[in-house]
């Protein structure tokens, strides 16, 4: 397993970091530890969740997977072993109205509330990584490429104030890092600028997404990741399993775009047709889709840690193992074409 540095930390992170929003909803308390068992036999170090998962979030499972990491913690007894990130939920209409009345400001008395309720749930005292899970501000993120300025926007809470009240948690020893999620350039470079003038935490990394299907973070973000040393923690990296071509001509059993086909970020025709040819590409050189495609992100400069997802230990073996994978020149090659060809079909 490759490790990399974590921003400006002194922590070294796993290349393949387990996403766990499947617990508490596809996936068991039992799965869930078999498969954070499993991961760590695999050298992987690096644990993501956050308060909204299980996903899709409702009230039922709010907080559900946080609490199973919390219990396997407590039963493996090595916390020390593992770097853990969480996240903290934004605001929202009614999808997450049952988290905070869906009006959450990040401000120092809501960050202190959800981190002290996140260490409850995870059992530990500290949270490695805490992330702010999309941004308070109306901005272009969760598939929308183009900006529209919202109407009203009298509320926000000014990010240095943000930043003060992540400052503050860092302060009393309950996380140790800070770092962004679906977050824009422009949000990116507020958050460092007014760290370093102000001398508050620094970001350490960006979670967007990122995927043969959605390589928009190569264009204003991954300049910043490679002046700023904010890698990417690279959601998504197979499009929802778009991208190892199950569900092409097929609705496969209990899979998760089957159980719930609204999720459909990734299948619009551009994105499907784009699919057909990575897909093809990678069995004409004999290699898994699914392995190609993490390989892909696994390959990337910008890149800290490419976060997986599985419900099966089969798709968990197969995904970490991508890890050994390097794709020639050839193929790579070939992918640009592809990429050229239909660029960015599902952002």
């Amino acid at each position: 397993m490759q490790y990399n540095t974590l921003g400006n930390t002194d922590l070294s992170v796993s290349r393949i970091c387990l996403g766990t929003m499947t617990f508490g909803e596809q996936n068991t308390q039992a799965e869930g530890h078999q498969q954070l068992d499993y991961a760590v036999s695999q050298g992987i170090n690096f644990i993501d969740t956050a308060e909204l998962y299980a996903i899709p979030p409702c009230a039922e499972t709010y907080g559900v997977t946080e609490e199973i990491i919390g219990h396997w913690l407590q039963k493996r007894g090595r916390r020390d072993d593992i770097i853990l990130a969480s996240k903290m939920a934004g605001p929202g209409s009614d999808w997450v109205s049952h988290i905070r009345g869906g009006g959450t400001r990040f401000n120092g008395t809501t960050i202190e509330t959800a981190v002290n309720v996140s260490l409850k749930r995870l059992k530990t005292d500290y949270i490695d990584l805490y992330q702010l899970h999309w941004p308070e501000r109306n901005t272009n993120y969760f598939g929308r490429l183009g900006y529209q300025q919202a109407a009203d926007e009298q509320n926000l809470t000014p990010i240095i104030d943000t930043l003060r009240g992540l400052k503050k948690q860092v302060q009393a020893g309950k996380i140790r890092h800070i770092g962004l999620s679906n977050e824009t350039p422009w949000g990116i470079m507020q958050f460092i600028t007014l760290a370093k003038s102000m001398d508050l935490p620094l970001v350490v990394s960006v979670q967007n997404p990122y995927s043969l299907l959605n390589r928009t973070y190569e264009i204003g973000c991954a300049e910043i990741s490679h002046r700023e040393n904010v890698g990417l923690l690279a959601y998504s990296p197979l499009g929802f399993g778009v991208l190892t071509g199950k569900y092409l001509d097929q609705q496969p059993e209990n899979a998760r775009l089957t159980r719930w086909p609204n999720y459909s970020r990734y299948s619009n025709p551009q994105a499907i047709e784009a699919t057909r040819r990575y897909v093809e590409l990678a069995r004409r050189f004999q290699l898994d889709p699914a392995q190609m495609a993490l390989a892909f992100v696994n390959s990337r400069p910008f890149l800290t840690a490419n976060i997986i997802g599985a419900t099966s230990m089969e798709q968990l073996r197969n995904n970490i193992a991508s890890e050994k994978l390097i794709l020639t020149e050839e193929i790579l090659s070939e992918i640009e074409l592809i990429h050229q060809s239909i660029p960015n079909p599902a952002p």
